[in-house]
């Protein structure tokens, strides 16, 4: 089985990553698709105000929220695919998932912060580059 790992943060690139890859899958290329929304983790402050259960809810529902468009695109393609999320340093996350879920690839979209920004700041799809362990496919 070959599985791909697309991360997902509600972006336009995201969503051209996410249909590049349902491409693959339709062209016989991969099996299913592993669709990863990494969140950033609630603010100190928020600890002290709110329950661990509380900061777990209001991450979930971000990250549904932010996943509902995806969902409903594969849904109606009808593929096979499984739907996660993490809360921490994206690419961190990225590189984890794709690692402990033993995806063959990933396949993400980039925001294009353009050479300046992304030379000073670096960018998520960069450092997922270096961290990971599979192919990453970069879809503009």
């Amino acid at each position: 089985m070959r599985t791909l790992l697309v991360p997902f943060d509600g972006s336009e690139s995201a969503m051209h990553a996410l249909q590049y890859a349902m491409t693959m899958v339709e062209e016989g290329f991969a099996t299913e698709l592993e669709v990863l929304h990494v969140g950033d983790p609630m603010p100190i402050g928020t600890h002290g105000v709110m329950t661990h259960e509380e900061i777990q809810h209001r991450e979930a529902e971000e990250s549904g929220r932010i996943l509902h468009p995806a969902r409903k695109l594969l849904d109606e393609a009808k593929l096979t695919y499984q739907v996660r999320s993490r809360v921490g340093s994206a690419a961190n996350e990225i590189s984890k998932h794709a690692k402990e879920c033993r995806c063959d690839g990933i396949v993400m979209g980039t925001r294009g912060m353009g050479p300046f920004v992304s030379a000073m700041m670096g960018s998520v799809a960069t450092r997922v580059v270096n961290l990971a362990d599979v192919p990453v496919t970069l879809v503009k």
